[in-house]
Parts: structure tokens; C-alpha cells; sequence
């Protein structure tokens, strides 16, 4: 899949834990996009633990992207 496409899906697709979607639901992120915006500082503000930051970027990596709009 491209990295556009990928970046217009929901949150579903990565397949994280209840917990942070549940969480970033609340904060208004609903796409991939949304969340490839942030920062680690942004997730933290949203109350989001390490442990899980850490699982978001990993998902974010198996699909070629990175936390702050980095694509590789």
C-alpha cells in the first residue's frame, strides 16, 4: 500500500490497544494522518505512557512512517 493511502486510513489499520484508541479517539485523532503529525511530546499531553508511544511508532515503522511526518 502507498504511504498516501495509508496516511487516510483510520487508526484501525495499525491495529493498536484499546487503551490508546480509546485515547487518541478522545483527542480528536481518527486517521493516520492525524497521528503521523504529532510528536512524542503531543501523545504524552494526551496521556499516553511510554510503553505505548513506543507501540505507535513501532506500527508506524511497519508501515514506512514516523512520529513529526517523517516517511521512509
Amino acid at each position: 500500500m502507498k504511504t498516501n493511502t495509508i496516511l487516510d486510513e483510520d487508526l484501525k489499520f495499525l491495529d493498536l490497544n484499546t487503551t490508546i484508541k480509546n485515547n487518541l479517539k478522545n483527542n480528536n485523532i481518527i486517521k493516520i494522518r492525524d497521528l503521523w503529525q504529532l510528536k512524542r511530546k503531543d501523545l504524552k499531553n494526551f496521556g499516553i505512557s511510554d510503553n505505548d508511544i513506543s507501540q505507535i511508532i513501532i506500527k508506524l515503522q511497519l508501515n514506512g512512517l514516523d512520529l513529526n511526518k517523517k516517511i521512509y
